[in-house]
């Protein structure tokens, strides 16, 4: 990449329609699979028939219409909006510090929901007529918490705003906020189960109400990255050379991580941890299109969302009728696509 200028790369329709093709066959797919099988043909119909004004009936029965639109269409477009944002928090990370093994775990907001998720279900009620479950809302503040202990952390030294500090501070978050929640688990080991099936990613239990609970969260934080693509491209010279362009790296780089940690505590607060996608996605669409973040961003978002439904796929079937973690698929995909990124990258950019 040349330090002097930003990439400039635009962004190729055969791309976008391609990962758009991607996505709505992985959908389709996602939708496909169950106990009861529905045909392709018919999930289309179903789905033209309930757009507005249109005439197109569908032909699937009452009973089978019901499993299609509350069961499986929640749990297709949840995973959809938790890959779309953890890929998109994934391209925005890396690009404000300039780390290609940064994700949205990094400043600890992984730990923090982790932790959070740990009280509710240790010491949380069994039950609750609360609006949002207190599972969620509190790994939600749990990974606020991280990233805001983490900022606060690098800010209190005098190198706090490049973006080593800040690394360097997320990992020390990290582990002290893991040290309670190992903690709080030997204190009520009979919470484990639970406590690791959360950690460990799944989607079974989607429904509508998820959905909306995140999507404005989700809608908002990809707009917010979306707009702010050239300036991860400015940021990819330098902060040096950044500053000399007329922008500011440090309140850029905050901006970034803010939507990024916002809408990746939003979606692991209903599906849990599931690690691996926002390194995964953003440097697999590197390796077919761009460095550019204005190609990277909304290539990610599509792809990402993709990519989860299609792996919630292999969860839902590798070991029928039971179902595996979907995080235990991402990362037995992530884990060794890491070691490949690993081996290719020159070192972390400060």
């Amino acid at each position: 990449m040349n330090r002097g200028r930003p990439p400039g790369v635009s962004l190729r329709w055969w791309w976008v329609s391609g990962a758009i093709i991607v996505l709505f066959g992985a959908i389709v797919a996602g939708a496909m699979v169950g106990p009861i099988s529905i045909p392709p043909g018919d999930i289309v119909g179903s789905m033209l028939a309930r757009l507005p004004f249109s005439r197109f009936e569908s032909g699937l029965s009452e009973r089978t219409e019901a499993i299609l639109w509350e069961i499986r269409f929640p749990r297709v477009i949840l995973a959809v909006l938790v890959g779309s944002m953890l890929s998109a928090a994934g391209a925005g990370y890396q690009g404000a510090f300039r780390n290609p093994l940064a994700d949205p775990y990094l400043l600890g907001a992984g730990a923090g929901a982790g932790l959070g998720a740990t009280i509710a279900i240790a010491y949380g009620p069994a039950t609750s007529g609360w609006v949002v479950d207190p599972l969620v809302l509190a790994a939600f503040l749990g990974a606020l918490l991280g990233v805001g202990m983490a900022y606060a952390l690098g800010y209190s030294v005098r190198s706090g705003r490049t973006a080593l500090t800040l690394i360097l501070a997320g990992v020390a978050v990290a582990s002290f906020l893991t040290a309670i929640q190992t903690y709080v688990q030997q204190r009520e080991s009979d919470t484990l189960r639970e406590v690791y099936g959360w950690i460990l990613g799944s989607l079974n239990t989607a429904g509508w109400g998820e959905v909306r609970l995140v999507l404005p969260y989700v809608a908002v934080c990809l707009a917010g990255i979306f707009a702010a693509r050239r300036l991860l491209d400015i940021l990819a010279v330098g902060d040096t050379e950044a500053g000399t362009l007329g922008v500011a790296p440090s309140r850029i780089r905050l901006g970034i991580v803010v939507l990024a940690t916002l809408g990746t505590a939003a979606v692991v607060s209903v599906s849990g941890l599931i690690g691996f996608v926002g390194i995964i996605v953003p440097h697999f669409v590197r390796m077919l299109t761009s460095v550019s973040y204005r190609v990277v961003v909304p290539l990610s978002i599509l792809v990402g969302g993709a990519f989860l439904v299609l792996a919630d796929i292999v969860a839902r079937v590798a070991i029928n009728p039971s179902e595996i973690p979907i995080g235990v698929v991402t990362a037995m995909i992530g884990a060794p696509f890491f070691a490949l990124v690993l081996r290719r990258s020159k070192g972390v950019s400060s």
